[in-house]
């Protein structure tokens, strides 16, 4: 692959004016690929600030990236204007602390989390994992206290946690925000799974379509509709309620931190898991709508179209 001179140049101007660069598909705030939102994720954890370049929105750069590293994929992640890789080299180097040492930073505690298992949860993994020889069950903690767990190769420099003789593996990380929490087995209206709860996390209190009603009347509780634009089309939100989508999670967030909020969405799981991205910032009266706008039109308004 041929790299003409002026994009050559251009590449060399990026990386001479920035320490870090990524080259990636979308934004640090809006990736556009998985690869690029787990780069992203990972540098996040490490630096307040670096530079990145959108190659969607410059084809040039897209293709002359390329050449210029001798390097065939997106994203790829410069330092002083060397090539360190892509999203699985810079993930590998955040685990084993070379990237720490890379930016100079201190290398992260290694220390396994204390964790909980409780035994409805362990006997879910159980069954969940016995047919997974050879994989690992690992455990994302986000900075928002997201979290996921997925069923993969143990790594080299991963952290293992042991509890109810089962192994989590986590990155540094996660590994520290799962100081003390405790994994378990819960049935809801929404269905089963497992759940974490964090060391002095904030109830998401449920709230019935009917509590919400009430609430809404006395005028004591902020709603919060976190449905994307495709649900609100077919079902408009309340009229008391505030839009995510619209105004946007920074600006929500700004309310005082004792604010009552109540949380909806089509059935009642994706403005549960909103609800817990609140608490993770700092609030403290939060409510989950249980069934969703699915229950109010169900139970409270035979007006609002089910979908």
């Amino acid at each position: 692959m041929s790299l003409d001179s002026a994009t050559r140049e251009r590449i060399e101007t990026l990386l001479k004016d920035h320490r870090v660069v990524l080259f990636m598909k979308g934004n640090r705030s809006q990736p556009m690929c998985g690869f690029s939102a787990a780069a992203t994720n990972t540098l996040n954890e490490l630096l307040p600030e670096y530079h990145t370049v959108n190659v969607l929105d410059d084809p040039e750069i897209r293709e002359g990236i390329k050449a210029y590293g001798e390097w065939p994929t997106i994203p790829q992640l410069y330092v002083e204007g060397e090539l360190v890789g892509g999203a699985d080299i810079i993930r590998q180097m955040y685990g084993s602390g070379e990237l720490h040492q890379l930016f100079g930073i201190t290398a992260p505690d290694r220390t396994p989390p204390d964790i909980t298992i409780t035994d409805a949860a362990a006997e879910a993994i159980r069954q969940g994992t016995a047919n997974a020889q050879g994989m690992a069950l690992h455990l994302e903690i986000g900075p928002d206290h997201s979290a996921g767990f997925q069923l993969a190769a143990a790594g080299e420099h991963d952290i293992v946690a042991t509890a109810n003789g089962l192994q989590i593996h986590f990155d540094p990380a996660s590994a520290q925000r799962a100081k003390g929490i405790v994994i378990d087995w819960v049935s809801t209206v929404q269905g089963e799974g497992l759940s974490l709860k964090f060391p002095g996390a904030v109830e998401i209190k449920p709230l019935s379509v009917q509590q919400l009603q009430q609430r809404l009347a006395a005028n004591d509780i902020t709603l919060i509709d976190v449905r994307p634009a495709a649900g609100r089309a077919m079902a408009a939100p309340l009229a008391q309620a505030r839009v995510l989508e619209e105004e946007g999670y920074e600006s929500l967030a700004g309310l005082p931190k004792d604010t009552a909020l109540a949380f909806i969405c089509h059935h009642g799981m994706s403005s549960r898991d909103m609800a817990e991205r609140f608490a993770a910032h700092g609030f403290s009266n939060l409510h989950n709508v249980e069934g969703g706008m699915d229950a109010w039109a169900g139970e409270i308004d035979p007006g609002v179209p089910r979908y």
